[in-house]
């Protein structure tokens, strides 16, 4: 097994050579991990799809349906770090320590120094970029339609059937990118004590070094949230703990 060696930490972060037989038992963790601490997967699930239907049902009441597709595409952005509690539960039962809310709830803030802060900053700036875009590339093709802009039958027309093929092009290199900085990060600045711009490179390197099974892991993520979140997002109740829990076995895999 290869590895990348990285500096500037306490414990020296080596990247491993990853396998699709690493994703597959990371999935069949996290699913015992869900079952063996479900009131956890089931409260951050809650709070992660409580979000998405008030973006649905504001944007709907705002007249405005037709930005819940971008929005809606940006949504799972956020996903990692609805699923930072659950990483806790996974090291707590990777390590047999005692489980209760107070020390999973305290891991949404770190280890208290603002590196997930600086991280989450981070991912909403470029969530803002990525609205900005979207506004604009809306803006071109709805010149074109003559439709209105509240009206969903520029979603059906043909220059909004474009719209959203170059529009899902353009956010799924966003989200690539996202992906490629935090799938290793955020469950490393909770577990070791680095900086979130060593968490975000040895992320990076990570992805870069399994390549073909890191994107094929993002491939799974996203097809899971996406599907979850038709039924009125009740889908993300099994989807997003099962992935929050293995995304924390994939890091322990993943760095040594």
């Amino acid at each position: 097994m290869s590895t990348t060696e990285f500096s500037n930490t306490s414990r020296q972060p080596r990247v491993a050579t990853l396998s699709t037989d690493d994703l597959r038992a990371a999935l069949a963790s996290g699913w015992v991990d869900f079952k063996r601490a479900p009131a956890f997967g089931l409260f951050f699930a809650l709070v992660y799809v409580a979000g998405g239907l008030a973006l649905w049902f504001g944007l709907g009441a705002m007249g405005q349906p037709v930005w819940f597709v971008p929005i809606a595409a940006g949504f799972p952005l956020f996903a990692p770090f609805a699923a930072i509690g659950l990483y806790e539960v996974s090291r707590r039962l990777e390590r047999d320590a005692p489980l209760s809310w107070p020390p999973v709830l305290s891991a949404l803030r770190g280890r208290g120094d603002g590196q997930l802060a600086l991280m989450a900053v981070g991912v909403l700036i470029v969530f803002g970029f990525w609205i900005i875009m979207a506004r604009g590339v809306f803006a071109i093709f709805m010149a074109r339609s003559g439709i209105g802009f509240d009206s969903l039958g520029l979603l059906a027309s043909p220059a909004g059937v474009m719209m959203l093929l170059v529009g899902s092009a353009i956010g799924a290199a966003v989200a690539l990118a996202l992906f490629a900085v935090t799938v290793i990060s955020l469950p490393m600045l909770l577990d070791r004590e680095v900086d979130f711009v060593t968490a975000m490179i040895v992320s990076v390197e990570t992805v870069r070094e399994n390549l073909r099974v890191m994107l094929t892991w993002a491939a799974v993520i996203a097809v899971l949230l996406f599907a979850a979140m038709i039924p009125a997002f009740l889908g993300l109740f099994v989807v997003l703990p099962v992935l929050g829990h293995a995304t924390w076995h994939l890091y322990r895999r993943a760095v040594a």
